[in-house]
């Protein structure tokens, strides 16, 4: 029997691998969320709320529609979310500059410290996983993620890693 190098045997997966990577997906995606979903249950939060104010964090002053966009989510969910982080003084909005119809979202100071608490295990996880896995493996791994995306959200993704978003 000859060895298929590693690369040109991954272009040929059989359903059974594929099942495989897709359960993996699913009990990473359990793994990375059970921390926040934690603190965010003991404040009646769900993860909606925390995606709200990851992306409010990475991108202080986006307006609602951008917000829209990156989440994916309708209006009425995001109204839903964002409503209940203002209330509770997590997320402030404010009156566009060139345009009064648009509202510019900032985290508060709780906010932040709540963004912080939340992200903080999922980085904490992120980093042992990637020390684990090496350079090569990361790589990789981003590379199967951006293909995994639509075109659109990659070029969003891409513009959040630029800081463009």
């Amino acid at each position: 029997m000859s060895e298929v190098p590693m690369g040109e045997s991954l272009l040929f997966l059989t359903d059974e691998q594929l099942r495989q990577g897709i359960e993996a997906m699913f009990f990473a995606y359990r793994g990375f969320t059970a921390a926040p979903d934690q603190i965010l249950d003991g404040l009646a939060y769900g993860r909606a709320h925390h995606r709200a104010l990851h992306f409010i964090a990475r991108n202080p002053g986006m307006n609602v529609n951008r917000l829209l966009a990156i989440l994916g989510v309708t209006k009425q969910s995001l109204n839903r979310v964002l409503r209940s982080l203002i209330e509770d003084g997590l997320v402030e909005s404010r009156i566009g500059t060139v345009d009064k119809r648009e509202r510019h979202l900032y985290l508060t100071a709780q906010g932040t410290e709540l963004e912080h608490r939340l992200s903080d295990a999922q980085r904490r996880n992120m980093r042992a996983a990637y020390r684990a896995a090496g350079p090569e493996a990361v790589a990789g791994f981003r590379q199967v993620l951006d293909a995994m995306m639509d075109p659109e959200m990659r070029r969003l993704c891409a513009a959040l890693r630029e800081g463009a978003a």
